[in-house]
């Protein structure tokens, strides 16, 4: 009787865990991840309660101190056996969770690493105007400085320069 409850309680855990994890597909935010540690949480729980239950339920069987009937004595075999299938049933819930977990953290590392990867291809691509600019800056004898068009010209040094390192990173898949 108790292991069905328990086994109700899971199989609502699961139908939660199921939800969350199309949310986290959706959305990749901690607050999914959050509540599968909640249900993580739940699981070990229930583990607990159900070996505590099973250990009751051994002494029960082995222990003298009223009298069984045979009927009893097979109905306790079955709540037994109920129980051991609910151990077993939040175990193989547990683990999926806990592999479910991994997964999505790994998932959102390498997000993270994407990202990371983008923004450091963005940046150097941006510090190139920068560096161009500044060594036209300098207060000394440059290259083109008595030419009217001097400015067209920097700016079409520094963006083809960019174009062609925008082009090798997309080549390499750094974009």
């Amino acid at each position: 009787m108790t292991a069905n409850r328990f086994l109700a309680y899971l199989r609502e855990i699961n139908r939660l865990v199921e939800a969350t994890e199309d949310k986290m597909q959706a959305s990749m935010q901690n607050r999914e991840v959050l509540e599968l540690l909640k249900y993580s949480k739940s699981l070990v729980l229930f583990t607990q309660a159900l070996k505590s239950n099973e250990l009751m339920l051994e002494r029960l069987k082995r222990s003298q101190l009223f009298h069984q009937y045979p009927e009893d004595e097979d109905l306790l075999e079955d709540v037994i056996t109920e129980n051991q299938q609910a151990i077993e049933m939040v175990n193989i819930s547990s683990t999926i969770l806990s592999s479910l977990m991994d997964a999505f953290a790994s998932i959102i590392s390498n997000n993270l690493n994407v990202v990371m990867k983008f923004l450091a291809s963005v940046t150097i691509v941006l510090s190139i105007p920068t560096i161009v600019t500044s060594f036209f800056g300098m207060n000394v004898k440059l290259p083109f400085q008595n030419l009217d068009l001097a400015y067209l010209l920097i700016i079409v040094l520094f963006l083809t320069i960019s174009a062609v390192i925008v082009y090798l990173f997309i080549k390499r898949d750094w974009f």
